[in-house]
C-alpha cells in the first residue's frame, strides 16, 4: 500500500501569487510530507517465515536497549495477534500491519483522529477528538480495554502509538468523566498556553490508560507485547526514565508535577475541583507505571522512524530544496514553547535581511525549522492551528516582497483542533495541514474584504488561508511534529 500525495490542493496553492515561489515550495513540503510515513517500516521490522514471525532490525532499536536483535515467533504456538494503539494517523501503522500478517492477524482497535478515513478493515477504528479528548475516546479506550480483557498467555499484543496520542488515549479515573479531562486541555493549553509537556503531567494522572496502564493490563493477563512507536527509537535510557507521552511505556511524572504545573500557569481557580481533588488526595493506586516495574517485563520496544526529527522529514525535504537550486539550511529542530506569532513575524524579518543584505545565507536559500509551536488563544474561538498562525503572522512583514514564501505545516496533516472549537466555513476541511503565504498574501487578503491583523487577534486562521487558496489541505499521516521552511528566492 503505498502513499498517495499528500497534498491535496496542490493546483490551488500555485496558481496565484509569487507562483514560481509557491512552486517550489510545494515540491519541497511534499517532499517532507511524504517522508513522514510509517507503513514501509512495519514491512522492513515484521517478516513471516513459514510459520515464524520475526520481529527485528537494529535500525529500529533504541540505542542501549538491554535486549537486541530478533525476536522470533512460532505461530503454531500463538493463539491470537492483536494491535492495540492510538495516535494521529495511527491507522498507517496498524494497516500495514494488517496488509503484513493478513489471515493470521486475529484484530485489535486504534483511535485515530476525527477527520482521518477509516482505511482499516480487520483492526477496529474509532475516532475520536484532539487536542481535547470527546467521549469517542472513551469508547474507543473502552473497545481496547475489552479486548484486553479477553487476553491469555498464548496471545501477543502489537502496542502502538504516535503522537497525539495523549488526547486520544483517555479513560478517565473513577469520579471524573470526560467533559473534566477536557475540560483540563482547553484551560491548559488552549486558553493558557501550556506546552504538552506540563500538560501530560496533570492528565497522566488522571487517565486509566496512560504511563503504561494499558500495557500493565496486557502483562496482567500474561500475554506477550511488542511495543511499537511511530518515531525515533532515540534511547532506551530516556525512554524508561524521561517519558511522559508514549503511553504504552513508563511515565517519570507525579501527582505532585501535576499540581505545580497548574500553578505555573495560574489556572488553578479554572480547574474544576473533582479534578483538584483528585490530585490532592495522590491516591498510589492510581500512580503511572514507573520504569522499574515495566523493565520486568522484559518488553521490546522498536521506533519505526530513526532520525525522524531530521531524517524522516527534514532531510528529504532539504534534499528536494537542493534540487530546485536553493541553499538548503537547517536552522532550528526546538520550536518549542514559542508562540507561533512570534516566530512567523521572526522568520520574516529574517527573511527580509537576507533578502536585502545576502546575509547571513545569499539568495537562493531555503531555511528549515521544526519543533511545536504553541498558540495561547485566551477565550478567543477562532479556527486554526499553530502553523498556519505561523505562516499568517509572517505575512504581513514580507508583504510586497517578490522573493520571499513562507510555508509550514504539520507532518500529520492536521494542524491544531480544526474545526473542534468553531464552525465549519462552506467547502473547507475539518483540519488543515497548514499555510503557504508570500508577499503578495496581504494585498489578496485586502482585494477579498480580510483583515489580516483582525483575524490573527481572534486567533482565526483557517478561514481566511482557505479563503486565499493559501491552506495546505493535506492527507492524514502520523506527525513527525513540525516542518517549516522560508524561501527567499534572490535580493531585492
Amino acid at each position: 500500500m503505498e502513499a498517495e500525495k499528500r497534498i491535496a490542493n496542490m493546483e490551488a496553492l500555485i496558481a496565484h501569487g509569487n507562483i514560481a515561489g509557491r512552486c517550489a515550495m510545494v515540491a519541497i513540503l511534499e517532499a517532507g510530507l511524504e517522508a513522514s510515513d510509517p507503513y514501509p517500516s512495519i514491512q522492513k521490522l515484521i517478516r513471516l517465515e513459514g510459520d515464524k514471525m520475526i520481529v527485528g532490525k537494529k535500525d529500529f532499536e533504541p540505542a542501549g536497549s538491554p535486549k537486541t536483535g530478533d525476536e522470533v515467533f512460532d505461530l503454531t504456538k500463538i493463539k491470537n495477534i492483536y494491535v492495540l494503539g492510538a495516535g494521529k494517523g495511527i491507522q498507517r501503522v496498524a494497516k500495514s500491519i494488517e496488509d503484513l500478517l493478513g489471515g493470521r492477524l486475529t484484530g485489535g482497535h486504534v483511535v485515530d483522529k476525527k477527520g482521518h478515513p477509516v482505511i482499516c478493515r480487520k483492526i477496529g477504528v474509532t475516532l475520536g477528538a484532539h487536542p481535547a479528548p470527546d467521549i469517542d475516546c472513551v469508547r474507543g479506550c473502552e473497545k481496547i480495554y475489552q479486548i484486553i480483557q479477553g487476553l491469555t498467555p498464548d496471545d501477543l499484543v502489537f502496542t502502538c502509538v504516535s503522537n497525539g496520542v495523549s488526547s486520544l488515549l483517555t479513560m478517565p479515573v473513577p469520579g471524573l468523566n470526560i467533559d473534566d479531562v477536557s475540560e483540563v486541555t482547553h484551560v491548559m493549553q488552549i486558553e493558557h498556553g501550556a506546552t504538552t509537556t506540563d500538560l501530560n503531567a496533570i492528565r497522566n494522572h488522571l487517565d486509566m490508560m496512560k504511563g503504561a496502564r494499558v500495557t500493565r493490563y496486557i502483562h496482567q493477563a500474561g500475554a506477550k507485547a511488542i511495543n511499537i512507536l511511530a518515531i525515533d527509537p532515540g534511547s532506551y535510557r530516556l525512554l524508561m526514565y524521561d517519558n511522559l507521552w508514549l503511553h504504552t511505556l513508563p511515565d517519570y511524572t507525579t501527582f505532585e508535577l501535576a499540581l505545580n504545573n497548574i500553578k505555573k500557569y495560574d489556572a488553578w481557580d479554572e480547574i474544576s475541583g473533582p479534578v483538584k481533588d483528585f490530585l490532592q488526595k495522590a491516591n498510589p493506586k492510581y500512580e503511572s507505571v514507573k520504569a522499574a516495574e515495566f523493565e520486568k517485563w522484559g518488553d521490546r520496544i522498536f521506533g519505526l522512524m530513526p532520525g525522524y526529527r531530521q531524517t524522516a522529514k527534514i532531510w528529504p525535504a532539504m534534499k528536494r530544496a537542493k534540487e530546485l537550486g536553493f541553499e538548503a539550511v537547517y536552522l532550528n529542530e526546538e520550536n518549542r514553547s514559542v508562540e507561533a506569532r512570534h516566530a512567523g513575524t521572526f522568520v520574516a524579518g529574517i527573511c527580509k535581511t537576507i533578502e536585502r543584505t545576502g546575509l547571513p545565507f545569499e539568495p537562493p536559500v531555503a531555511l528549515f525549522s521544526s519543533g511545536e509551536m504553541v498558540v495561547t488563544v485566551g477565550k478567543e474561538t477562532g479556527i486554526g492551528g499553530r502553523n498556519q498562525e505561523f505562516c499568517l503572522s509572517a505575512a504581513g512583514p514580507i508583504a510586497g516582497s517578490k522573493n520571499i514564501v513562507i510555508g509550514s505545516v504539520d507532518t500529520d496533516g492536521t494542524d491544531g483542533p480544526g474545526t473542534q472549537y468553531g464552525g465549519q466555513v462552506e467547502g473547507m476541511p475539518d483540519c488543515l495541514a497548514g499555510g503557504i503565504v508570500d508577499g503578495e498574501t496581504m494585498g489578496e487578503a485586502k482585494q477579498a474584504g480580510l483583515s489580516v491583523v483582525e483575524e490573527l487577534k481572534r486567533h482565526n486562521t483557517s478561514p481566511p488561508l482557505w479563503k486565499l487558496n493559501s491552506a495546505v489541505n493535506a492527507t492524514p499521516n502520523i506527525s513527525l511534529i513540525d516542518l517549516t521552511v522560508a524561501l527567499v528566492l534572490k535580493r531585492s
